[in-house]
C-alpha cells in the first residue's frame, strides 16, 4: 500500500467541495488545509475530524478520533483507507441563474397570460462543512457553483414564479410595471430561500433578480405595447378613445354630407332640365323623383302641379308656391279638385280628408 506524505487542496477556485483523489492514507502524512478552507476526513461515509487553516499530522496521539478511525495500538507509520474533502468556505457573490424558458403568468391589468423571463444572482457561503457534505456531495469527486445551481433550481424557479405571480395580484399591477418592484421582489426571495439552503449547511447573503422581462416578439406582449402606445398619445393631446372614436364618426359623417352635396350640385349644374322642383322643407333644387331632399334631409312627393302665377313645379299639397309665394288653394290627393275653402277638412268631391 502506498503510503502518502503531503495532503493538500488542488481543485478550482470555483469549487465548494473537493474530495482528495486518494484514499490511501497513513499516520504521519501531512495535511496542509489553506485559508478559508476546511478539511473533513471521512472513513466509511461517516466523518471523524474537521480541521480548519494549517498545516496536521495525522497522528493518533494529537488527534483523538483518529485513533478510533485506525484502531491500531502501535506507533509509526500505520497504513489505513479514508477520505480527505476540502471545503471552499469563502464567500461567493456570483451565482447566475435564470430561467430557460418563459414562464406563463396572468396579468391581473389586461387580463392576459404574459410569458415572463427572469434573471438575477445570489451569493452564499458555506456554513456547515458536515452538513454540506452529507446531504449534498455525496458521491461526486467535486461540488461546485454549476451543480449547486441545477440542484436548486426547481426550487428557486418554483419560488420565483410563485413570488412573482403573488406580487402582480397583490400589487395590482402589470407583469410590465414589474421592474420598478425587483429590490421589494429580492429581498422577499431571500427571506424565503434562507431557510432552505441552511438546511444544507449553506449561508444564503442575497438572492437578487436582475431583471423581470418579457419577449419582445410575443404577439401577446406587442398587442399590449401598441395599445399603451396608442393610449400615450391620446393622453398627450387630451382626449380619450372614445372621444376619438366620436370625432372620427362625426368626421366620417360630415366628409359624406359634404361629397353627397357636391355630387349633388354638379348633377343640378350640369343637367338643368331635370331641375323639375324645389324642396317643400328648404326650397333646394331637387331632380325630379328624388325622396329625400339632399340638403335638409325632408321627404318629397311625387305628384305635382304648376303654380298658375309663374308656371313653377311644385307639389300639389303645397299653400304656396316656393318660386313666387303666391297662395294656392288645396288639392285633393285622391282626384286632384281644387278646394276653395281653405277651412274644409273633406273634398267635396270625393270626400277624402284633407
Amino acid at each position: 500500500m502506498a503510503l502518502i506524505h503531503v495532503v493538500k487542496y488542488n481543485g478550482s477556485p470555483d469549487v465548494f467541495a473537493w474530495k482528495y483523489p486518494d484514499c490511501n492514507l497513513s499516520t504521519w502524512t501531512q495535511l496542509i488545509v489553506s485559508e478559508s478552507q476546511e478539511a473533513v476526513l471521512y472513513k466509511g461515509g461517516k466523518a471523524y475530524d474537521l480541521f480548519t487553516a494549517g498545516t496536521y499530522s495525522l497522528q493518533t496521539e494529537n488527534i483523538p478520533l483518529l485513533n478510533r478511525l485506525i484502531n491500531m495500538p502501535y506507533g509509526g507509520q500505520t497504513p489505513f483507507t479514508a477520505e480527505i474533502w476540502f471545503v471552499n468556505k469563502a464567500v461567493n457573490l456570483d451565482i447566475k441563474w435564470g430561467t430557460a424558458s418563459p414562464i406563463q403568468l396572468h396579468d391581473p391589468k389586461y387580463n392576459i397570460i404574459l410569458p415572463v423571463r427572469s434573471y438575477g444572482q445570489f451569493g452564499i457561503a458555506i456554513e456547515d462543512s458536515a452538513k454540506f457534505l452529507m446531504k449534498l456531495v455525496g458521491t461526486l469527486p467535486s461540488f461546485g457553483k454549476d451543480q449547486l445551481t441545477d440542484y436548486f433550481k426547481g426550487f428557486y424557479l418554483t419560488n420565483v414564479k410563485d413570488t412573482i405571480a403573488t406580487y402582480i395580484v397583490k400589487e395590482q399591477i402589470s407583469v410590465l410595471e414589474i421592474g420598478s418592484y425587483l429590490n421589494e421582489i429580492s429581498d422577499y426571495l431571500t427571506k424565503q430561500t434562507t431557510p432552505i439552503l441552511g438546511q444544507y449547511g449553506i449561508k444564503l447573503l442575497y438572492f437578487n433578480i436582475n431583471d423581470i422581462s418579457v419577449p419582445q416578439d410575443d404577439s401577446a406582449v406587442q398587442k399590449v405595447k401598441d395599445a399603451l402606445s396608442r393610449k400615450a398619445e391620446m393622453d398627450i393631446i387630451g382626449y380619450h378613445y372614445e372621444q376619438e372614436r366620436f370625432y372620427d364618426e362625426s368626421n366620417r359623417i360630415d366628409s359624406a354630407y359634404a361629397l353627397n352635396k357636391t355630387l349633388h350640385k354638379d348633377i343640378t349644374s350640369t343637367k338643368p332640365a331635370d331641375r323639375k322642383i324645389k324642396c317643400t322643407q328648404c326650397g333646394e333644387l331637387l331632380n325630379n323623383g328624388e325622396k329625400y331632399c339632399w340638403n335638409c334631409g325632408a321627404k318629397q312627393l311625387f305628384e305635382f302641379r304648376k303654380c298658375p302665377q309663374c308656371g313653377n313645379t311644385i307639389g300639389h299639397n303645397m299653400k304656396y308656391c316656393t318660386e313666387c309665394g303666391m297662395q294656392l288653394a288645396t288639392v285633393c290627393p285622391e282626384c286632384n279638385t281644387q278646394i276653395t275653402n281653405k277651412a274644409a277638412k273633406y273634398c267635396h268631391n270625393c270626400g277624402c280628408g284633407l
